[in-house]
Parts: structure tokens; C-alpha cells; sequence
């Protein structure tokens, strides 16, 4: 763990988001699909979204994306040197989160909507990886 990513806000897991915390460490991205509707969704929780069907499993997502939306901060930010990005990306199977894209350049030009990503996890502490998305290779 370095200073900079130390000072950063990290998130506390719950134990509906411990089994994604878990996989992060693992360098896993896990999400969860419903039994019932089949839609596969995040954030964690124990219920289907879609239909409140409680039947749901834990599966290893590929771990590809593409961008959706960001904005580039170039506010100074606990964490980060320099500008730094905030992005949605659309997972693979479906679902959106909220990241970080790294391993380029923060600028429109590099960020282009729907480019093709790839997870890469970022050890924070003992308890905290988090799942961010650079370019694909």
C-alpha cells in the first residue's frame, strides 16, 4: 500500500458486499444473477432488483466493459495525483458501476464513450482492493 492510495475515502463492506469485497482481494469481479429472472445485477444486495426474487448466486464476471460515461476532476482529491476520472462502465453481463478508468491519459481524447476495458484491482489496505478499468489490451 502506498501513501497515495492510503489517503484515499475506501468503502466499509456490508454483509450484503462481502462476497464482492472478497473477490477483489482474489482479483475476482464478482456480481450476482437472479435464479428466477436471470438478470444478473450491482451492487450486491440479497434480492433481485428486476423481480425481488431471493433465489440469487454469486458468479465471476469476465471482467470486461466498455465506457459508458465519465467526467474528468481536476480538483485535488485525497488518493489521486492530478486530474483523475469518474466513470460508469457497462460490464460485460450487463450491469453499470461506478470506477475509475486508469492506465491513460485523463483527457477527452484518450476517454472515448463505449472503448473497450478491462478490470484491474488496486490493493488499498488489508481489507480493501478495488476493482478499476484501464484500456484493454
Amino acid at each position: 500500500m502506498d501513501r497515495k492510495s492510503s489517503q484515499r475515502r475506501l468503502p466499509r463492506p456490508s454483509p450484503e458486499s462481502q462476497h464482492f469485497w472478497d473477490g477483489t482481494k482474489e482479483s475476482e469481479l464478482r456480481l450476482q444473477k437472479c435464479g428466477d429472472c436471470g438478470k444478473s445485477y450491482f451492487p450486491p444486495r440479497p434480492f433481485c432488483p428486476l423481480c425481488s426474487s431471493r433465489n440469487v448466486s454469486v458468479y465471476t464476471a469476465s471482467g470486461k466493459a466498455t465506457l459508458y460515461s465519465y467526467v474528468i476532476s481536476h480538483l485535488p482529491m485525497p488518493g489521486f495525483d492530478g486530474p483523475h476520472s469518474v466513470a460508469v462502465v457497462t460490464l460485460e453481463e450487463g450491469p453499470r458501476m461506478m470506477t475509475n478508468i486508469v492506465g491513460c491519459e485523463q483527457t477527452p481524447d484518450t476517454l472515448v464513450l463505449d472503448m473497450p476495458l478491462e478490470v484491474t484491482f488496486e490493493r488499498q489496505n488489508d481489507d480493501i482492493t478495488l476493482p478499476l478499468f484501464k484500456p484493454a489490451s
